[in-house]
């Protein structure tokens, strides 16, 4: 994108309340993936500009932290107007910054960036301590406070959503934030930083940092002055930050990937079923870590499950992303699609059949060098292959028969993921007995991604450490203090 005087429009950081180009003066191509062409460009920003921003928190956590309840919360739920008043800008931005359907972005991410903080400026009002009695000896009460500076990491997958998912439960119990939003969809969190200052955010209360992962990314995490470190995206860059902190005992929240299995039963409520099975593998392009890429089908209706499931598949549309007939859009980037691709490659070679797609897809006009994947539908794999075993992140499921619920669990808990899972059976006994069996943090039980802000969210084993959301964010975001007073001799 061009501004007026016929230069690349630049993404700016944000850092101590004003908008600012990396100390280094470098600078790296922001790609549309939807076309493979540079629309703008983002700051390679490095341990000077961290150390900026890092300052500046610092400076801003006295007063913020001792802000009162209701300014903190008039000053998100302003946020979270400004952001819902903003929609369309931010959900074009979004399309095209990430490839995703702009209606996925005007239906879900934008709604839910504004829902973040409209639920934390709330939620703050109602967090409250414990106390504790000791009859006439003692009172204990339980105070919590703030960490001081803290990082927030986010991915591509969700740019906006996911970023302030992280940040205003930071913000709402009165720390600073040093946030570093992917350099793959950076538009979105730049056009945050314009809302915040619109909104009245005090300066360097939220600062933004954008840039590799390798150096803006690692000199967050290393920085001796950010008391936590708050990240969702891949499982080996989640394990990278583990060893980076562990000797600094900073606290840490890392929300990973995710193998999530369908477990598809004959009693299933079986139209409800199809149609779900088909959302959540092939939703925003399969680039979810929520997204249902193991499909597991008891024997007696595979065959019909698996024919139905192929031909809605096949009627899924792949196109531009800013038109209104696209199901699927751009996978965010050549490498990423080059990766998928080789998971469909090494399925074959595991013996799998392609029932459908499998596939680069090939669009015209616009879109003619984007990166585009067909809808892909593979059986005949064993469930400890491979490409049943690591995370694709795409538009790639997997078919597997099972006869028993014993066979199926054994399936199911086999990976090293555990971040959610999705049962269907109208024997809600069995699925009560399933959902206490089945390794992973998050269970839909008839139903795919239906969320409650209040509920934690995160997984078990590779999926991640601590849980998010609700009051489990406000307690991460904050230090627990217990107070006990001494009520004299009776």
């Amino acid at each position: 994108m061009q501004v007026d005087d016929g230069t690349m429009e630049q993404i700016l950081n944000y850092i101590d309340g004003r908008l600012v180009a990396p100390v280094s003066g470098n600078w790296m191509e922001n790609i549309e993936p939807a076309t493979g062409l540079c629309y703008s460009e983002v700051p390679d920003s490095d341990l000077a500009d961290v150390d900026a921003a890092v300052t500046a928190a610092e400076r801003a956590f006295a007063a913020w932290s001792r802000a009162s309840i209701d300014e903190r919360s008039r000053v998100l739920l302003r946020i979270a107007d400004l952001i819902h008043e903003n929609l369309d800008e931010l959900a074009r931005a979004e399309s095209i910054d990430s490839g995703k359907p702009l209606s996925v972005a005007k239906q879900v991410d934008i709604p839910r960036a504004s829902a973040n903080f409209q639920f934390y400026s709330s939620a703050i009002q109602h967090f409250c301590s414990e106390s504790h009695a000791m009859g006439e000896q003692a009172l204990n009460y339980t105070l919590r406070v703030p960490l001081g500076v803290v990082g927030c990491i986010s991915p591509w997958n969700l740019p906006l959503y996911l970023f302030t998912w992280k940040i205003a439960p930071a913000l709402a119990v009165g720390n600073t934030v040093v946030g570093k939003p992917s350099e793959l969809t950076p538009m979105t969190a730049f056009m945050l930083a314009k809302i915040c200052m619109q909104a009245g955010l005090p300066a360097g209360v939220l600062n933004i940092v954008h840039g590799l992962g390798s150096k803006a990314g690692q000199s967050l995490v290393e920085h001796s002055d950010v008391q936590a470190i708050s990240f969702t995206g891949g499982t080996q860059t989640g394990a990278r930050i583990a060893k980076t902190v562990a000797p600094s005992f900073k606290k840490i929240s890392l929300e990973l990937g995710g193998k999530n299995p369908n477990i598809i039963f004959a009693d299933c409520d079986y139209e409800n079923a199809m149609a779900t099975t088909v959302r959540s593998s092939f939703f925003n392009q399969g680039e979810v870590c929520l997204s249902g890429s193991r499909i597991f089908v008891e024997k007696s209706i595979f065959e019909k499950f698996k024919l139905d499931l192929v031909a809605r598949t096949k009627s899924l549309t792949v196109a531009d992303p800013l038109i209104e007939q696209c199901d699927l859009g751009a996978l965010v980037s050549e490498a990423h699609l080059e990766k998928v691709l080789s998971y469909i490659e090494l399925a074959r070679q595991e013996g799998g059949k392609i029932l459908t797609g499998g596939i680069r897809a090939r669009l015209n006009d616009r879109c003619e060098g984007g990166c585009f994947v067909e809808p892909t539908v593979i059986e005949g794999l064993s469930h400890d292959c491979r490409t049943n075993q690591e995370e694709i992140f795409g538009p790639v499921v997997t078919l597997m028969p099972f006869e028993s619920e014993v066979e199926v669990l054994a399936y199911v808990n086999s990976t090293a993921y555990g971040l959610s899972a999705s049962v269907w059976s109208e024997n809600l006994t069995r699925c009560h007995r399933l959902a206490n069996q089945i390794q992973s943090g998050i269970i839909w039980i008839n139903c795919w991604m239906v969320r409650d802000l209040r509920t934690p969210f995160g997984g078990m084993k590779q999926s991640g450490v601590g849980r998010e959301g609700g009051f489990e964010a406000l307690k991460f975001f904050t230090e627990t203090k217990n107070v006990c007073i001494h009520l004299g001799d009776s």
